[in-house]
C-alpha cells in the first residue's frame, strides 16, 4: 500500500508538469493558492507564540504583489510593498493595544517573504525569447524551460542530500536546527544539483553545460538554507510541520521552502547570463 508521500508525489508531480506546461491563468491561480496557503501557515504557526499577525491585510499585499509579478512591473512590485509597510506600521500606531511591534514586524516580514518568494516563479515562467527552446519533446517556450531549473536542481538537491547523508553522514551540518542533516549530506546534495542540471538542462533543455553546472551550483547551496530556515522558524514556533495540507509532506510551506530561495537565484541568474 502507497504511503500519503508517494501517493502525495504521484498526484503531484504529473499536476505540476501539466500546470507550468499550460501556464496563463491556470499557472497564476495555482502559485496564488500556494502563497496565500503558506501565508495561512505561517500565520497559524505564529499564534503559537500568541502573536496574531495582520491576516487579511496579509492576503490582499500577498496577492497584489504577485499581480505584479504577471503584469512585469518592478516599480508596482516596489509600490506595493512599501504601502503594505506603511500600511501595517500605520495599523501599529492606531491600534497599539491590540496590534503590537512585534506582530507588526512579523507581519511585514512574512508577506514581503512569501509574496516575493512565490512572485519568482511566475517571473521565470513569464521570461520569453524571440526563440523556443528545441528540446527532446519538442520545441518550449523560454519561461518552461527556465522554470523547471530550480524545481529539477532543487528536487535532485533533496534525493541526493538524502541517499548520502543516509549511507554516509557523520557530521552534523545544523545540528541546532536540524539533528537529522549532515555535512555529507549537503555536499551530496550539491552534487547532485549540478549533476541533474548540467545533464537535464544541457541534453534535454539544450542549455549551455557550464550555465546549468553553475546554476546547479547557486541551487545547490541556495536550497538546504532555504529548508534550514524554515526549519529554524518552526523550532522557534515550537511545530512539526507548516500545516497538513500536503498528505505526507506538511505544509505548502514545508514543501517549497527550499525552492522560494532557489527560484530567485535562478532568476536573476537567468537575467544576467542568458537573456
Amino acid at each position: 500500500m502507497f504511503s500519503k508521500r508517494v501517493l502525495t508525489a504521484i498526484i503531484g508531480i504529473p499536476a505540476t508538469i501539466y500546470i507550468i506546461q499550460y501556464g496563463q491563468w491556470l499557472f497564476f491561480a495555482t502559485i496564488a493558492l500556494l502563497a496565500v496557503a503558506s501565508w495561512h501557515e505561517f500565520c497559524t504557526m505564529l499564534r503559537v507564540k500568541k502573536t496574531k499577525l495582520a491576516y487579511y491585510p496579509g492576503f490582499f499585499g500577498i496577492l497584489l504583489l504577485l499581480g505584479c509579478a504577471w503584469l512585469g512591473n518592478p516599480d508596482e512590485t516596489m509600490g506595493v510593498l512599501f504601502i503594505t509597510i506603511l500600511l501595517l506600521l500605520g495599523k501599529m500606531v492606531i491600534g497599539h493595544k491590540n496590534f503590537s511591534v512585534q506582530e507588526a514586524v512579523y507581519s511585514i516580514f512574512g508577506i514581503g517573504y512569501i509574496g516575493l518568494a512565490f512572485s519568482y516563479l511566475i517571473l521565470l515562467r513569464s521570461l520569453q525569447l524571440t526563440h523556443p527552446y528545441p528540446t527532446l519533446w519538442g520545441s518550449l517556450s523560454a519561461g518552461i524551460v527556465y522554470l523547471w531549473l530550480p524545481f529539477i536542481g532543487t528536487w535532485a538537491n533533496d534525493t541526493a542530500a538524502f541517499l548520502v547523508g543516509s549511507r554516509w553522514g557523520k557530521q552534523k551540518l545544523c545540528p541546532a536546527i536540524s539533528p537529522g542533516k549532515t555535512v555529507e549530506g549537503a555536499l551530496g546534495g550539491l552534487v547532485g544539483s549540478v549533476a541533474a542540471l548540467a545533464g537535464i538542462g544541457s541534453l534535454v533543455f539544450g542549455i549551455p553545460v557550464l550555465h546549468t553546472a553553475l546554476i546547479g551550483c547557486l541551487v545547490g547551496v541556495a536550497a538546504p538554507v532555504g529548508d534550514l530556515a524554515e526549519s529554524a522558524f518552526k523550532r522557534f514556533c515550537g511545530v512539526k510541520d507548516s500545516g497538513s495540507l500536503l498528505p505526507g509532506h506538511g505544509g505548502v510551506l514545508d514543501r517549497f521552502d527550499s525552492i522560494m530561495f532557489t527560484a530567485p537565484l535562478v532568476y536573476y541568474y537567468i537575467q544576467l547570463f542568458l537573456i
